[in-house]
């Protein structure tokens, strides 16, 4: 393409170096379409090496207060952990500050019920830093290829595998897991939201992520001001198969919401998964007490032991994955779980009786209202040929059918 442009000189009649950065990042961009690859026009940029050198330089204090901004953390309510990193810190500085992280951060948070780790700020980071985030949160007794990160300067491929020990204590693999994305979640932070939806170890909630890269250098053209930004290295996603990574197309969310309601619907997710051991264990209880085919009550309580609820995010998830396995298990079409929306208990005696019981409608004492309530139950007419219709749509109680 850049060929073409030149031969045509077309691009020589551009007088803006501005104009010029842009039109080549147009061309670019859309011969590839890759939205990764920018040219510019920076007069004032410093060198790329004096940058990343100035990084390396930090010192402890410094790296300690880069790592106070960029990470926080506090424990909402339902005993609910929250922790929001902002830029995902490197082997060395996690080597020397990890020490800090765990006791001021990571042992607030090993405790609670489940924890979100909130990514919607997080625009990039250090690769080295991935094994880190992600063996915190996988359990120990395994150790697990997660990636393998191809470097296009130096040509060479490096796995990522987890940590078969961390400092301090790994999250309960037993405990729910929450990662937030928005829009802008870029590169690496891309990689552990990818990592760890792949594993089913974390839900996913929020916005499909940036689809960045793992590396984006910016690179002086020659000796001028013109600069290309480009990634120089590429995750191989080995746990997505077939080659199949984020990169590009970002990492779609398991449960898709505007990012500024993500902590808010990952919160009601957290809800209702923490009653779904109640709500099987009442289940259990129906099956066992009131089903009428006995002989299948055994099979239906051990299917409902033995199923897989990682995967729910929501009432209608759930109602959908209990129905289907039960009535597959029992072969009854009757069988049916509902979600119903929560109703306020009736005054009196009678509040907190089974609904069955208490639905009996009082008999209206006017002539006229009995009527209404006897035309609303029933419905009769003669046919032709002389013939009675009755239709009636329900049951009534016993004993307003006396008073009737």
């Amino acid at each position: 393409t850049l060929k073409q442009v030149m031969k045509s000189r077309e691009i020589l009649g551009i007088s803006y170096p501005q104009t010029l950065a842009h039109v080549l990042t147009a061309g670019v961009q859309s011969s590839l379409n890759d939205p990764r690859l920018v040219i510019s026009y920076e007069p004032s940029t410093l060198d790329t090496s004096q940058q990343a050198s100035a990084f390396t330089n930090l010192t402890h204090k410094e790296l300690l207060v880069q790592l106070q901004q960029n990470i926080h953390h506090e424990v909402l309510e339902g005993d609910v952990g929250y922790l929001r990193v902002d830029d995902i810190p490197g082997q060395e500085e996690l080597s020397e500050l990890g020490g800090f992280l765990v006791d001021r951060v990571w042992k607030q948070l090993l405790g609670t019920s489940a924890l979100v780790l909130d990514l919607r700020h997080c625009t990039g980071g250090r690769v080295s830093g991935i094994p880190y985030v992600i063996s915190y949160l996988h359990p120990g007794n395994t150790v697990v290829h997660v990636d393998t990160i191809y470097d296009r300067p130096s040509n060479t491929t490096t796995e990522i595998w987890t940590l078969p020990k961390v400092l301090g204590e790994r999250y309960s693999a037993e405990k729910d897991v929450v990662v937030l994305t928005s829009g802008r979640t870029g590169g690496v932070a891309e990689d552990i939201a990818y990592i760890l939806k792949q594993m089913r170890r974390a839900i996913v909630v929020g916005e499909r992520t940036e689809g960045g890269a793992l590396d984006l250098q910016k690179l002086r053209i020659g000796q001028s001001n013109f600069f290309l930004t480009v990634p120089v290295s590429r995750s191989l996603g080995p746990l997505g198969g077939g080659g199949q990574t984020w990169e590009g197309s970002g990492v779609l969310p398991c449960v898709g919401t505007p990012a500024e309601h993500a902590l808010e619907k990952a919160l009601a997710i957290l809800t209702l998964r923490r009653a779904l051991p109640g709500v099987v264990l009442r289940l259990q209880e129906a099956l066992r007490d009131y089903y009428t085919l006995v002989d299948r009550v055994p099979a239906l309580l051990r299917h409902l032991a033995s199923m897989d609820f990682s995967a729910v995010v929501s009432e209608e998830d759930l109602v959908t994955k209990l129905n289907a396995g039960l009535q597959a298990v029992s072969e009854d079409p009757r069988l049916l779980v509902r979600a119903a929306a929560p109703r306020e208990p009736s005054p009196g005696p009678e509040a907190g009786t089974d609904d069955a019981l208490a639905a009996a409608p009082e008999v209206p004492s006017s002539e006229a209202a009995r009527e209404a309530l006897v035309d609303s139950v029933f419905q009769v007419s003669v046919l032709p040929g002389n013939v009675g219709y009755l239709r009636f749509d329900r049951f009534a109680d016993a004993s307003v059918i006396r008073t009737l």
